[in-house]
């Protein structure tokens, strides 16, 4: 192979970076937001002290035709010496597509660049996501987008030597609403000649998936007429399912644990696998920001979420 610009010719793409992203390094300490709207605009401080650790990135790649329908793909530092020496890769590595938060309203894979670094740097071929954003789109074109990039993801794993056989879901609050409702219900994944079992494991952080969002402002995300049995994915489980693993943070105050713990119900109630775990310490905001290396110091999430990577992986 000829490093990644032969990689990404093989598929639609805008621009490529090539084999790296600026490094940058954290001088003190850093206090997060608790509140989810203080939490985006922080994401430009977590991004800002995560280093690159030699991982690679490719960017802008399109999943579809929209707006919006792109992702970045992260390669694990390995990967990237052996694209940039030419040398024969033979080693696949696993894969994680990531969703990310924002009320469906606000955030960018951009803003979550730090996930993506972590987890490539962890060893996982990672794709953060984009999807069309209410209120001009409302459910369920954000999880028909999410199902999509999945599905882009797992056809074209061995295009970035990801082995399609060992992908795994994560989604940060409303983006694991996204990532598990595109999952839970087989008919998301459907157009795509996908079932949810070709999905080797699905992780929801802080994740709302049983709520009335009709009394609150998400539901300007949800349509004039939708009601929370249409929409919940606690309501739509449909198919066989992966396994799950399903975290909250002890101090959110933003997404209560009820979600959590009703979809937990449901997902046994149908027969599926699911995991329980509790970030000691976070809030709603560094339940994802910890994700950074520089703040593991803050809560446990990264060790959670690479723990369940490696049993499911």
């Amino acid at each position: 192979m000829n490093g990644v610009n032969e990689i990404t010719s093989k598929i639609k793409t805008r621009t490529i970076t090539k084999a790296g992203i600026t490094a940058a390094f954290a001088i003190g300490g850093v206090v997060l937001a608790t509140q989810q709207a203080q939490a985006l605009s922080a994401l430009a401080v977590v991004n800002g002290i995560t280093t690159n650790g030699g991982v690679g990135v490719s960017k802008d790649i399109l999943y579809g035709d929209e707006p919006l329908q792109d992702l970045d793909i992260y390669y694990p530092k390995p990967l990237v010496q052996a694209m940039k020496a030419e040398s024969a890769i033979t080693q696949t590595y696993p894969m994680v597509v990531f969703v990310h938060g924002g009320s469906w309203e606000n955030g960018s894979k951009e803003e979550y660049a730090f996930v993506g670094q972590s987890l490539a740097q962890a060893g996982y071929v990672t794709a953060v996501i984009n999807y069309r954003k209410a209120p001009s789109h409302v459910y369920p074109d954000y999880v028909k987008d999410t199902a999509q990039a999945i599905a882009w993801s797992h056809n074209n794993a061995n295009s970035f030597y990801a082995d399609p056989d060992r992908l795994a879901v994560i989604g940060h609050s409303a983006g694991a609403f996204n990532a598990v409702a595109a999952i839970a219900n087989e008919d998301f994944l459907a157009p795509y000649g996908m079932k949810p079992t070709d999905i080797s494991a699905v992780i929801g952080i802080a994740g709302p998936y049983s709520y009335d969002f009709r009394k609150f402002d998400s539901a300007t995300a949800f349509g004039p007429n939708a009601t929370p049995d249409q929409v919940m994915p606690d309501r739509q489980i449909k198919g066989k399912q992966p396994p799950y693993l399903l975290l909250t943070a002890e101090k959110d105050k933003v997404v209560y644990d009820t979600n959590a713990i009703k979809m937990t119900e449901a997902l046994k109630a149908a027969g599926v696998t699911v995991d329980n775990g509790v970030i000691k310490g976070a809030s709603h905001a560094t339940s994802i920001g910890a994700m950074a290396p520089p703040l593991r110091w803050v809560n446990d999430v990264r060790a959670q979420v690479l723990a369940y990577l490696d049993k499911r992986l």
